[in-house]
């Protein structure tokens, strides 16, 4: 879960700016993302598999949570917790349509600075060999590995 801590009135992705903050409420993304975290959001911005995103939980609208994209389904997007244990993501509520889809996490502010959305550049040249082989270097600078890796 997330809690938005945009300007009164703000709405995401509704401000001026694409960018907004919200603050991590929950487990469900331990080890990424702990309790109290403060991230920067992109609102509208393209997502791909392995980005951690934004979106209107589909059955509680009001409701905004922190996922990991997983990949493109039929009618929207596979979400998934980084924490295994927690099942409240697409393997409870489904796919989720593109609509409901806000926007992707660029940064962490909070507690210690970490960039979370890579160029896609970068992100190839960390999962190629020998780059990929260092340990824990893809994960410090933001690519996320899937767990069969």
């Amino acid at each position: 879960m997330a809690r938005t801590v945009e300007p009164e009135g703000g709405t995401p992705g509704g401000g001026v700016l694409p960018f907004g903050l919200i603050d991590v409420a929950g487990a469900s993304m331990v080890p990424t993302l702990a309790e109290g975290d403060r991230l920067v959001v992109r609102y509208g911005a393209r997502i791909r598999p392995g980005a951690v995103v934004v979106v209107r939980h589909p059955f509680q609208q009001d409701l905004l949570v922190v996922k990991r994209a997983d990949g493109r389904r039929p009618g929207g997007w596979w979400l998934l917790s980084d924490n295994r244990l927690v099942d409240s993501d697409s393997r409870q509520f489904g796919v989720v349509p593109d609509d409901l889809v806000l926007g992707r996490v660029l940064l962490r502010l909070r507690p210690r600075p970490a960039w979370l959305a890579p160029a896609r550049a970068l992100e190839r040249a960390l999962l190629a060999t020998p780059l990929a082989r260092v340990p824990g270097l893809a994960r410090r600078l933001g690519v996320w590995l899937s767990p069969e890796r």
